[in-house]
């Protein structure tokens, strides 16, 4: 391989040095390689990590005998986020304010923080318990969920891990096995003693 000059100090670097980098690029994930150069909003980050225990409160509170409204106040609580939080309680008021309880999550449904619940309590809307046996199930689904998004990144991670161990393990390999066999498999078919 042609050797390049390194610019700061003057040296030369090695071919096997590109091989490397070239190599540490390919591994990254995409996601490390380039962003998308925008910021996003915690509404467009997905649902609320903490959803699924706010589901649970949500139909704790309405087991209990609570309002709807009234749950939503509680549940609100828990939010991880503060879009989580704040749909909820507007989804509480206006269901006070005497909406319909399709057309109040309706007002919520562009939210990305609890998107999943919006069409679960639409279709459950007409009764508390309803609402509470939905909500319970998909707690159950989005932990679910979670427990595989994460399986899969650690087997992923297991994968990485095995780049960096190859790529120092497979030269020093044939550099102390296979060359000194070969120059000495070479040299005695030569004639010449090693």
């Amino acid at each position: 391989m042609v050797d390049a000059a390194h610019p700061a100090l003057g040296e030369p670097v090695s071919g096997w040095a590109w091989v490397f980098v070239g190599a540490a690029v390919l591994l990254l994930p995409a996601g490390h390689r380039a962003g998308d150069g925008r910021s996003r909003s915690p509404s467009e980050r997905g649902p609320d990590p903490a959803l699924p225990l706010v589901l649970d409160l949500l139909a704790a509170a309405l087991r209990a005998g609570r309002p709807v409204p009234d749950a939503l106040d509680l549940a609100a609580a828990a939010a991880g986020r503060d879009g989580t939080a704040t749909a909820l309680r507007r989804v509480g008021r206006l269901l006070r304010l005497g909406a319909e309880p399709a057309s109040a999550w309706t007002v919520v449904a562009a939210d990305d923080t609890v998107r999943p619940l919006v069409p679960v309590a639409i279709r459950s809307a007409a009764s508390g318990v309803r609402l509470a046996a939905a909500a319970e199930r998909l707690a159950g689904e989005l932990r679910a969920e979670r427990r595989a998004v994460a399986a899969a990144r650690a087997q992923r991670a297991g994968v990485f891990a095995m780049g960096p161990l190859a790529a120092c393990f497979l030269p020093s390999f044939v550099c102390l096995g296979i060359v000194p066999t070969v120059v000495g498999v070479a040299a005695s078919a030569l004639g010449h003693p090693p």
